[in-house]
């Protein structure tokens, strides 16, 4: 099946192209269904479970290259993997935004869904829902990429 607005979505993915259509076709044989919309900043290009129909991941277009925003619905069983990940991918993570609304949750939208709570490394963490998981599509990342969508896969 030919998708245009994915094959304009890879046009824009530069040098990570090969790395993006291996994540893609990896969660496309998982059974999950790909949606794609357009944004101001490019493509928007999520991953859906079919049952739930909820997100797992989405493909972000950011001016240092594509990203992958991961949204686990699991991770408390499988966190253990999180100790496994590349220096660069823990430095992402633990860059990212605190979860106001875990910290207080008066200091946030009450409609915003609720970030993560997890520990990596021994360290604690409580990361926003939307930043927590968004590495960079690398040669390195990747693997680690797929092994984490895969563990979310098999809860």
């Amino acid at each position: 099946m030919i998708d245009k607005n994915y094959d304009e979505f890879l046009e824009t993915t530069g040098a990570s192209r090969n790395l993006v259509e291996d994540i893609n076709n990896f969660l496309l044989d998982s059974n999950c269904k790909r949606e794609i919309k357009t944004a101001k900043s490019g493509f928007t290009v999520s991953y859906l479970f079919r049952d739930t129909k909820k997100t797992l991941a989405t493909f972000v277009c950011r001016k240092t290259g594509i990203k992958i925003r991961i949204f686990p619905q699991h991770l408390n069983e499988y966190m253990g993997f999180l100790d496994t990940l590349p220096a660069k991918m823990k430095k992402e993570i633990a860059k990212a935004s605190v979860c106001k609304r875990l910290v207080n949750p008066n200091d946030c939208n009450p409609k915003c869904v609720m970030g993560y709570d997890f520990i990596m490394d021994k360290e604690r963490y409580q990361k926003c829902r939307y930043m927590a998981f968004m590495p960079s599509i690398t040669e390195e990342s990747t693997p680690y990429i797929k092994r984490f969508l895969q563990n979310e896969l098999l809860q």
